[in-house]
């Protein structure tokens, strides 16, 4: 059971544009400001943190939704920006890729949101999922768009991020949120705990389940690729294993749960689960595949003959 919203129509032939991006790509010699056309890159300040972001501006679409990309553990932000051009240039999305550095965010503060240090469940405003909601204002204030409709990715390590940004900030104003083999979730669980569950968040129970209701109501795509069967950089503890042998089994797992808890305590479910056919862990195979336009709640049409 699923709530998805109302898609927009968009052509089934958009990897077609991909040597068209690619040429772009080569053409940008230099860096460009974000409100040209093309790949750009700039500095967001964020609440006294400060974030490179890699963008990209699609020609021909004059007001444009914005697309967050969550890059994975290889910190490889501007590679991410790219990946997404053919999917910025067939859905019309201007590309924002922000740069989480291992200097200032370790693993614990990125692929686990900040959310746990030694063990003890940190303040709120030093969880990292916090900065999501910061950068969605910065791109619409720079935009001139206060209510410019934004739709959230995040692959591998910057999946496990935005499942945690899910569960805790809860981005509901988000179109879609688009989670991509990660190696963990938060799970629809009040015992399991952060950063992989929601125990030890919450002092107040009512509290704690009124969130966990408002995950499950999310726009969601749990987005697996049907061949990331592998236990490369897979995490590997005993929260994560409970999970699943591998990433497929974990999406899959944690869905089924989402769904059995949404619809066993009749709360609304906002969630999809969306299989990439012939993908492994690859974050360009993921945006490219024909399904990543059923995963960001886009239906596709058959281009006229």
């Amino acid at each position: 059971m699923s709530v998805a919203p109302t898609p927009p129509r968009v052509p089934r032939s958009y990897r077609a544009l991909l040597a068209a991006v690619a040429l772009l790509v080569v053409l940008a010699a230099a860096p460009r400001a974000a409100s040209a056309f093309g790949v750009g890159s700039e500095l967001a300040r964020l609440d006294g943190v400060a974030l490179t972001v890699f963008t990209y501006r699609p020609l021909g679409c004059a007001e444009p939704s914005l697309l967050f990309v969550f890059h994975g553990n290889g910190r490889t932000a501007e590679r991410y920006r790219d990946h997404a051009l053919p999917l910025a240039e067939s859905a019309c999305f201007l590309v924002f890729a922000p740069l989480f550095d291992k200097e200032r965010f370790s693993n614990a503060h990125y692929h686990r949101g900040g959310l746990v240090d030694g063990g003890e469940v940190r303040p709120r405003p030093a969880w990292t999922t916090e900065l999501v909601d910061d950068l969605v204002t910065w791109a619409r204030t720079r935009e001139g768009r206060p209510d410019a409709p934004f739709y959230l990715f995040g692959h591998s390590a910057g999946g496990q991020f935005l499942s945690r940004v899910a569960a805790f900030a809860l981005p509901a104003d988000a179109e879609r949120i688009v989670v991509a083999n990660p190696s963990s979730y938060i799970v629809p669980s009040l015992e399991e705990a952060a950063p992989y569950g929601f125990g030890g968040v919450f002092t107040d129970e009512a509290v704690a389940e009124a969130q966990l209701r408002a995950y499950l109501a999310l726009p969601l795509t749990v987005y697996i690729g049907d061949d990331d069967t592998g236990d490369e950089d897979l995490l590997d503890n005993e929260p994560a294993r409970r999970q699943g042998r591998h990433r497929r089994e974990r999406g899959e797992q944690v869905y089924a749960a989402a769904a059995a808890l949404a619809q066993a305590q009749g709360w609304p479910f906002g969630w999809n689960k969306v299989y990439a056919t012939g993908v492994g862990h690859s974050a360009r195979g993921m945006l490219a595949a024909e399904e990543a336009l059923t995963a960001f709640g886009f239906e596709i049409v058959e281009a006229a003959r």
